[in-house]
């Protein structure tokens, strides 16, 4: 997704980090950049809008349970993957998880 106008950082970028971002899981420095572009980019605010709110209903749904860092690791994988193209493998990430 783009907006079509230049900005210091690119759409893509932001969209990438997203959730990194909605998770204040970057430095402040990135923050402050990524801050910048929604207040110029009407698109990638509204990108961010919509998952800060599914990031809510899914935490008022699921209630307080941690993630297990296994099944975090595997799905961050999994994302890595479809984001550089290569192939996905079929079978379903949290089988393992389910089991223990």
């Amino acid at each position: 997704m783009s907006c079509g106008d230049p900005h210091e950082t690119d759409c893509g970028e932001v969209l990438d980090h997203l959730y990194e971002y909605l998770d204040s899981e970057m430095p402040p420095l990135d923050r402050d950049k990524f801050q910048h572009h929604f207040e110029e980019c009407s698109p990638c605010l509204e990108k961010y809008g919509l998952e800060e709110a599914v990031k809510k209903l899914v935490k008022r749904c699921c209630g307080r349970d941690d993630v297990p860092t296994d099944l975090r690791a595997k799905v961050m994988g999994r994302i890595d993957l479809i984001r550089s193209g290569q192939a996905v493998p079929e079978h379903d990430v949290t089988a393992t998880v389910q089991e223990n």
